[in-house]
């Protein structure tokens, strides 16, 4: 049990200090999963494909971003203890 703890633990820790790194890889994942998804689809045109990506990505970014902010305010809530 301690030991998935500290993994846990490391792993929030890594996303502290990369917060800009983690979403910029969040955002490249998001784009190219959803462009793949899209791309099966061939009754889309390749314009609508692009947008819906876009789309997509740029759900994933306001949501990692909201990630980012929750493990900022609570990392600096649990320094203060």
């Amino acid at each position: 049990m301690s030991e998935s703890k500290t993994t846990l633990q490391s792993a929030r820790r890594w996303v502290v200090e990369h917060k800009l790194r983690t979403v910029g890889c969040l955002w490249l994942s998001g784009i190219t999963g959803s462009i793949a998804y899209n791309w099966s689809r061939p009754t889309m045109k390749t314009s609508v494909r692009l947008i819906h990506a876009r789309l997509h990505a740029q759900a994933l970014t306001l949501a990692a971003l909201v990630g980012a902010a929750a493990v900022e305010y609570f990392d600096g809530k649990n320094a203060g203890e």
